[in-house]
């Protein structure tokens, strides 16, 4: 099992990482980096040890491997690894969404159906199954890249003006295939050990150079991250921003120059329905999603506990209104976290014995994702109300004897010191207001595309055929006429 120290070690390995117009050369080293880089590491660390019960022993490698990494073969394997994946985000408390198990869970769906990618002139199941082993075998951080630039939404790859802005298929050598254009949202990427490429977005006939499926090294030549503006580095303290300072993943805009891929690790080349199979035929989708909302999950129980501690400090948790409003977040956490233990109660395997989560349960959940978040965070503003717009401007205010006496006077509650109010003040604020703050609100809102993609999931996968066929049963036994022959009944009855 691979250790924190030696993930770290593998960092500065020459990859192409900018931000702020510069190459960063020393990416686990770097303010932007390094506390996301360090998150991480305690994570393997984490998982490497026999006390938490994230190890065992991989069929695939015929030794120890992350169970959040594994094929689910039955319910019992289903539950460990919802387990461990708890486990990691429990230490994040949830704040971290593409932890390494995310396109792990991925991987391990396509090895368990690498016939789905069998398919001519290119037969690449093997691929899969040999990159599988190798994320088990050296526990690789695997981040991935899947949607296409916003260029314009009106058209797909094959429309938009200049050849291939996303990234595609320029040319195949014997060799392999060589790519050129660009994906986003690469998130973690920076700190990731290899990058899986691909398109989620449904492509048509006219797309195929873009309709790909690979993995590479972060430090592939040709391969740029552009990453977005980065929180950690313009927190003035940890004790200001709490979490802005720990679980920033930076996403990233992938340019590829002409990037060539080595056909062992292609899954999918110039395939339009291999790139749906790979997602919706291997399960997939369903067992990365799975994890996803156990994430979800952790993070919603955290922003409930949240909310309890700023009622209880204000004074106001016994008020009925503020009890109601408490009451409202446990009910949406209970519900996410009910839909997370429905989908393993239900699971059943697929064709392939491997065990998938009920989609009904699942993509319920994650339908409702986008109204979800916002509506707790609204919740958690109300109930903090002004107490996070007045509050000292950083931790140096606690240290000048000018202000401290009047902050301690004037910035506390009974029973809790101003340095303890203002602690937690500043954690609402960082969990609501900041840059940090705003960055997870729309990356949960557009976690599983826009709305009508998400609810898309809901209403295919809900199983409407039985309360349609419920509806239409009730609706036969009765007819127009049925009122009026009960009426006649009666009478007859009350003459005789």
């Amino acid at each position: 099992m691979r250790t924190g120290s030696e993930y770290l070690s593998t960092l500065n390995d020459d990859r192409r990482v900018y931000l702020d117009g510069e190459r960063i050369t020393n990416v686990a080293d770097h303010p932007a980096f390094k506390p996301i880089s360090a998150i991480i590491a305690e994570l393997f660390d984490l998982a490497a040890k026999p006390a938490n019960a994230m190890i065992y022993i991989s069929p695939e490698i015929c030794g120890e491997a992350n169970v959040a990494y594994s094929i689910p073969r039955s319910q019992e394997d289903l539950v460990a690894r919802r387990k461990a994946i708890e486990t990691w985000a429990r230490h994040t408390h949830g704040w971290v969404g593409r932890s390494p198990d995310h396109v792990g869970s991925f991987l391990a769906a396509f090895a368990a159906h690498p016939e789905q990618f069998s398919a001519e002139p290119h037969d690449l199941d093997e691929n899969v199954l040999s990159y599988y082993r190798r994320v088990l075998a050296e526990s690789l951080f695997v981040s991935y890249a899947i949607i296409p630039p916003q260029v314009s939404r009106a058209t797909t790859a094959h429309g938009w003006e200049g050849e291939f802005i996303q990234a595609g298929v320029v040319s195949e050598t014997g060799e392999g295939i060589v790519i050129r254009g660009a994906q986003m949202l690469a998130t973690g990427a920076a700190v990731a050990d290899e990058l899986f490429v691909s398109c989620i977005k449904p492509l048509t006939p006219e797309d195929s150079d873009f309709a790909i499926g690979f993995a590479i090294p972060i430090a592939t030549d040709g391969l740029k991250l552009y990453c977005r503006h980065a929180y950690a580095p313009a927190a003035s303290s940890r004790y200001d921003y709490p979490l802005s300072t720990r679980y920033d993943e930076t996403d990233a805009l992938v340019v590829f120059d002409d990037v060539h891929v080595p056909w062992e690790r292609v899954f999918v080349n110039r395939d339009v329905a291999g790139v749906r199979r790979q997602f919706f035929e291997t399960g997939a989708h369903v067992l990365g999603n799975w994890q996803a909302q156990i994430r979800f999950s952790v993070k919603l129980e955290f922003i409930a506990g949240l909310a309890a501690k700023v009622a209880f400090v204000n004074g106001v948790d016994k008020f009925p209104g503020v009890q109601e409003k408490l009451g409202e977040l446990a009910s949406i956490a209970s519900l996410v976290q009910s839909a997370v233990l429905a989908a393993e109660y239900m699971a059943a395997p697929d064709s392939n014995r491997m065990w998938q989560p009920d989609k009904r349960a699942l993509y319920g959940a994650m339908g409702l994702q986008a109204e979800l978040y916002p509506r707790v965070l609204s919740i958690l503003r109300e109930l903090a109300g002004g107490g996070v717009l007045q509050l000292p401007s950083s931790v140096s205010d606690m240290y000048n004897p000018e202000e401290r006496a009047d902050i301690d006077r004037y910035v506390q509650s009974p029973g809790v010191e101003a340095i303890e109010r203002i602690k937690l003040f500043k954690l609402v604020w960082d969990t609501v207001g900041s840059e940090f703050a705003g960055r997870h609100q729309q990356y949960e809102m557009f976690y599983a595309g826009a709305p009508f993609v998400s609810k898309g999931y809901a209403y295919r996968n809900y199983g409407y055929e039985k309360p349609l066929a419920d509806v239409e049963s009730f609706l036969g036994t009765y007819t127009m006429d049925s009122d009026a022959m009960d009426a006649f009944t009666s009478n007859e009855a009350r003459v005789m």
